[in-house]
């Protein structure tokens, strides 16, 4: 109930800013913006929505949310050119950076970890335990919660079989169900599952930390909007209007209220860069 109140009030926001921005937005193309799906669809479109229409409210450029069913289908949308602008940490690895996206901002997260979890009450205690076993991942393109945490599996010689869930609500649906005895995460996101849901889990491993997911835009983005766009996104916890979609958008995902985003550049994400460098062929 609690989170169809908070969408609803984020629809409200939405319609209220739609209005400004039908009278202010320069004429001509429309620019498309797929952040991966960390969450369900509706969840990420309720977090998504009011900041992008906020966006193009304040920069006069239109911008609109672009995303597939799963977060393999939303990454296939950027890397087919398809989109302008995205969040997400899948481009970092040498065949993607020929593409020309570049990092211009993140959110000011603290740093994010890859994790293998389980249920707290879970008889698993060690990764020995899932040798063999049904281990639920997001999909394919995540890449700290599958890559780095099946890249860790590979390197201890614990075979598993993998099942894919679409994002992460969809593989955490796998391990309560018992489909999955342990899973891939982003702890990020892990943590505000276990506030959503009032469930604890127990992390059998972790990775090193590694900055959160980056704001990237297409080299066809023309300067002049680009830089209309990014003082949208950098300015929106100085403007009340700003904070209060902020503080709504982070309610519903149960992130800090304060969360808001920042400047950033492709040298905050060589962490990401190196673990290409040696990571499995397979997860490049």
């Amino acid at each position: 109930m609690l989170r169809r109140t908070l969408l609803a009030q984020l629809a409200a926001q939405s319609a209220a800013l739609a209005l400004p921005l039908a009278a202010r937005a320069q004429a001509g193309r429309t620019y498309r913006f797929s952040p991966v799906n960390q969450y369900g669809i509706e969840l990420t479109a309720g977090y998504w929505n009011p900041i992008i229409q906020h966006v193009s409210q304040r920069s006069g450029v239109n911008v609109e949310l672009k995303i597939g069913r799963t977060s393999a289908d939303t990454i296939a949308f950027v890397l087919a050119n398809e989109v302008d602008f995205s969040f997400n940490n899948h481009l970092f690895s040498p065949e993607r950076d020929s593409l020309g996206w570049k990092v211009f901002g993140r959110r000011s997260t603290p740093p994010i970890r890859g994790q293998i979890v389980v249920l707290e009450d879970s008889p698993v205690k060690s990764l020995a335990q899932l040798k063999d076993q049904e281990v639920a991942f997001p999909g394919p393109e995540a890449t700290v919660a599958y890559k780095f945490t099946y890249a860790e599996l590979l390197a201890r010689n614990v075979p598993v079989r993998v099942v894919f869930g679409g994002n992460h609500d969809g593989a955490f649906g796998m391990l309560v169900s018992g489909r999955a005895k342990a899973m891939g995460a982003n702890a990020q996101v892990a943590a505000s599952w276990a506030k959503r849901e009032n469930r604890a889990l127990r992390v059998l491993w972790e990775s090193e930390p590694v900055p959160e997911l980056a704001l990237m835009h297409s080299s066809r983005v023309p300067q002049g909007d680009l830089q209309a766009v990014q003082k949208a996104f950098l300015s929106m916890h100085l403007d009340p209007d700003g904070r209060k979609v902020l503080a709504a958008s982070a309610q519903l995902v149960k992130l800090p209220p304060e969360v808001h985003f920042v400047a950033a550049d492709a040298a905050e994400f060589r962490a990401y860069r190196e673990f290409f460098r040696s990571a499995p062929a397979s997860l490049r």
